[in-house]
């Protein structure tokens, strides 16, 4: 009878380790749903991405508008800003400071821009030639054409904005 409760309560904890272990695997959404929803009117757009390279440097980023953080840049992952028209200035954080770190843009009500981030692995690296040596990581922010921004994104799982 002991043998039976102690194996019920066995079963019980590794069932419930099982649960959250899968609960910890599960995938964000995809964003593609999110493209078809349109600004709140008299609002404008900002769409951030970046792509899945299992090559690209996994390393979290800051995206910033106009100085705030905005999100955080994630592998495959996109999410969008709805925000005022107007002037608007997007960057992020990166080791080396540089003019591709930043990008500025102009929203008219309604309008849509997609800004891409990308890694810049072994841009800044050195060390050892064999293991123990360092990278820094480097990111630049482009904006691109609707076209191209809208497919990329479609491909994209949807974040937030956060990690």
């Amino acid at each position: 009878m002991i043998a039976r409760v102690g194996s019920r309560r066995w079963f019980a904890a590794a069932a419930a380790m099982a649960l959250l272990a899968m609960a910890g695997c599960a995938q964000p959404p995809p964003a593609a749903p999110y493209l078809a929803a349109a600004p709140s009117p008299g609002m404008a757009r900002i769409w951030f991405y970046r792509d899945l390279n299992p090559n690209d440097v996994l390393a979290e980023a800051y995206i910033r508008l106009n100085g705030a953080v905005a999100g955080v840049s994630v592998a495959g992952g996109a999410f969008y800003r709805d925000v005022a028209p107007g002037r608007y200035h997007i960057s992020v954080d990166s080791y080396v400071q540089d003019l591709h770190n930043e990008a500025d843009l102009v929203l008219a009500p309604s309008g849509e821009v997609y800004a891409k981030v990308l890694p810049l692995d072994s841009f800044v690296q050195g060390g050892a030639a064999v293991g123990g040596g360092y990278k820094r990581n480097t990111f630049v922010v482009w904006l691109y054409p609707p076209e191209q921004g809208r497919a990329a994104v479609a491909h994209s799982y949807f974040t937030a904005g956060g990690s």
